[in-house]
């Protein structure tokens, strides 16, 4: 496989996954505004609850991460999901959370900070702004840590053994790229 080849591979894989990754989001999304704006409507409306707009934020978003990581799990990173699943749920997670507390943190400081209060400021400052900053966090901790496909080959392969001798980083890197050729020739 020329190198030009698998270039293009490897911008039509990125492509194709950040593609999946925003249609998971949209998904996560829906869940997340509607559910924000029903709890700020109702059960955590401004008027009955002074931190209401916060506590329906991270309800909603708890519920979208619940979404998104079925999504992206058996879906976006399906090829490169690991056999560890707690621990990869719990990074997954974890990620989830900082994301989560980007888009509180845009709600914070558009509410309480600049007092702009009205069901409008909230959506753009959490479901925009919040979203998005915390979407590009997301993607680039899952694609390189929680769904590493180094992490899972780091997992699967041993570091070393007596039959085969030490692994090495350029091995290592042999591997990935001749997985990366076949998985190309297969989707051919």
């Amino acid at each position: 496989m020329s190198r030009t080849t698998f270039s293009r591979y490897r911008v039509l894989a990125f492509a194709t996954q950040l593609a999946k990754f925003g249609m998971v989001g949209l998904v996560g999304f829906a869940v997340d505004i509607t559910v924000f704006n029903l709890l700020r409507a109702t059960v955590f409306s401004p008027e009955a609850l002074a931190s209401g707009p916060i506590w329906a934020k991270v309800v909603s978003t708890v519920l979208a991460i619940l979404a998104n990581w079925v999504g992206n799990r058996y879906w976006t990173f399906s090829k490169d999901r690991r056999s560890q699943t707690l621990r990869e749920g719990l990074e997954f997670f974890a990620v989830s959370l900082v994301g989560m507390g980007i888009g509180l943190a845009c709600l914070w400081v558009s509410h309480y900070v600049l007092g702009y209060t009205s069901v409008i400021a909230d959506n753009i400052s959490s479901n925009v702004i919040g979203l998005l900053l915390g979407a590009v966090f997301r993607f680039t901790l899952y694609r390189y840590w929680v769904f590493s496909p180094s992490r899972r080959d780091a997992t699967a392969v041993p570091t070393g053994t007596a039959a085969t001798g030490p692994v090495t980083t350029s091995t290592a890197a042999l591997r990935l790229q001749s997985r990366a050729e076949a998985e190309f020739v297969t989707e051919r």
